[in-house]
C-alpha cells in the first residue's frame, strides 16, 4: 500500500480502516484528497477475504469532514471549463468508488458532515452518526448545488427529502439524520461502539463471497438491468452460488449445526 499525505489507511483483525487526515481544517477534501481515496479503494479492490472483511471510513480530529476545502475550490474558479470538468468527474469517480466497492463499507461521522461530505457517506452501505453530529447540505448557501453526492443522497433519503435538505441548506444533527434517511443508527458514544462491534460481528459472520456477490446484485439491479435481465441474471446467480463451494458448506454447517468455516478464523 503506498503512503498516503491527507489519508491514513491500516488493517486489523481483517477490518480496513481508511481515516480522513487533515484535522486541522476538520477533513475539508481537495484534489489530493479525491485522489488518495479513489487509489485507496482501488487498492482494496486486489485485495481478498483472507485480507479485509469490511471497510471503515472515519475523520480524525473534531469533524468526520467539512466537505469540499474553500481554499482549492476558489482555487478551481481559475480553471478552464474543461479543466473545471475533469476536476470535478474525479469527485464523482470517488463517491463511486466507495459506492462500488466489493467489501461491505461503514461510515462512522462525528462532530460535522458538510456538503460533499454527505456524499462520501451516503456512498458507504451503512452510516452509523453520533447523535450530536452537525449535517449539512449547504452547497446553495455558497452559490453551488450538491450535484456529485446527489445520486447518492438520493437514493438514500429519496427526492422530497432531497428537496428539503439541498434547497434548505439546513442544519440537522444525528438523530434527525437516522429519521431522514440518511444514517442507518445515531447514539451516543458508548452505544455507537457497541452499534459497531455488533455490525461487523454480523458482517463476518457471513459468507464473505456471498456479500460481495450480494452488493453486486443489488448495485446491477439498481443501477444496471433492465426487468428482463434482473429475472434471468438473479436466477444463474442463485443457481452458481447454490453450486459454490461457500454455497454448499453454508448449507452444510447450517443442516450439521455448526459453524461455517468462514467464521473459525475471525
Amino acid at each position: 500500500m503506498k503512503e498516503f499525505k491527507t489519508i491514513e489507511f491500516n488493517i486489523e483483525n481483517k477490518i480496513g480502516t481508511i481515516t480522513l487526515n487533515r484535522p486541522e481544517i476538520h477533513n475539508a477534501f481537495n484534489e489530493v484528497m479525491i485522489g488518495e481515496i479513489i487509489d485507496c479503494f482501488e487498492e482494496i479492490e486486489t485485495m481478498n477475504y483472507d485480507t479485509i472483511r469490511v471497510v471503515i471510513l472515519k475523520g480524525k480530529g473534531k469533524s468526520f469532514c467539512a466537505g469540499a476545502d474553500l481554499k482549492w475550490m476558489k482555487g478551481v474558479a481559475n480553471y478552464s471549463y474543461q479543466e473545471n470538468y475533469l476536476e470535478s468527474y474525479k469527485l464523482s469517480m470517488c463517491f463511486n468508488a466507495v459506492y462500488s466497492c466489493k467489501f461491505p463499507t461503514i461510515a462512522m461521522i462525528h462532530g460535522a458532515a458538510i456538503g460533499g461530505a454527505n456524499g462520501l457517506l451516503a456512498a458507504c452501505d451503512f452510516v452509523l452518526a453520533h447523535k450530536n453530529t452537525v449535517f449539512s447540505l449547504s452547497e446553495v448557501k455558497i452559490g453551488i448545488v450538491p450535484a456529485c453526492i446527489s445520486p447518492y443522497v438520493m437514493k438514500r433519503v429519496g427526492e422530497y427529502k432531497s428537496k428539503e435538505l439541498m434547497l434548505t441548506g439546513m442544519r440537522f444533527n444525528g438523530k434527525e439524520a437516522q429519521k431522514a434517511g440518511l444514517a442507518n443508527w445515531s447514539f451516543g458514544e458508548k452505544k455507537l461502539k457497541e452499534k459497531l462491534e455488533d455490525l461487523i460481528s454480523k458482517l463476518k459472520s457471513s459468507g464473505p463471497i456471498a456479500v460481495s456477490t450480494c452488493k453486486q446484485l443489488l448495485y446491477d439491479v439498481e443501477n444496471v438491468w433492465s426487468h428482463e435481465q434482473a429475472m434471468e441474471n438473479t436466477a444463474k446467480m442463485i443457481a452458481e452460488l447454490r453450486q459454490s463451494n461457500e454455497g454448499q458448506e453454508g448449507m452444510s454447517s447450517f443442516l450439521e449445526k455448526r459453524k461455517p468455516n468462514w467464521t473459525l478464523d475471525n
